[in-house]
């Protein structure tokens, strides 16, 4: 995800402090990783810089000066761009699993209990985001739904896996 198009969007909506821009963030993207207070400023001094934000006012408070942003034409072009191209999809060709059973297999470790593990532990995650659906608002649903496709998809994939492995076991020692 692009912090910056994404903190430029949220600008779209009105000027803003980068309190109040992490806030909304955290609220629509961040249940998961919520954004931190530096990487807030930090973008926002790039932006800045970049000239697809300018700062709308600066309040003094209790604690540093609040400076408000707001999204400039340069900006609202950005965020039309990134939003009209496709993102390019991954097709996760160097998997991480596929690595691991390799090894495994290499050094004659058990393939069929790494893949039982995975297959338990991808299991425990989709309940658990099935849990996290149930009680969701839409947003939330939405993503536990496109996590749990990813999940279904890898399920498809160790279950494949296991039925070829005295194959792929072959190939591997050959």
């Amino acid at each position: 995800m692009s912090i910056g198009h994404t903190l430029l969007g949220l600008l779209e909506g009105g000027p803003r402090h980068g309190y109040d821009l992490k806030r909304a963030f955290d609220e629509r993207f961040g249940q998961d990783r919520p954004l931190h207070y530096g990487q807030v400023y930090s973008t926002m001094s790039r932006l800045l810089r970049n000239g697809l934000v300018e700062v709308d006012g600066v309040e003094a408070g209790g604690g540093p000066e609040r400076k408000r942003y707001a999204i400039t034409e340069a900006g609202i072009t950005d965020v039309s761009r990134w939003l009209a191209a496709p993102e390019k999809p991954e097709p996760y060709l160097q998997s991480t699993l596929y690595t691991k059973v390799v090894l495994a297999l290499l050094t004659g470790r058990s393939a069929a209990d790494l893949l039982d593990s995975q297959r338990a532990e991808h299991l425990r995650l989709m309940r658990a985001l099935t849990e996290r659906k149930r009680s969701g608002d839409l947003a939330d649903q939405l993503i536990c739904d496109h996590a749990l496709f990813h999940l279904e998809a890898d399920l498809r994939w160790l279950e494949l896996t296991a039925a070829r492995l005295d194959q792929l076991s072959a190939e591997v020692l050959a």
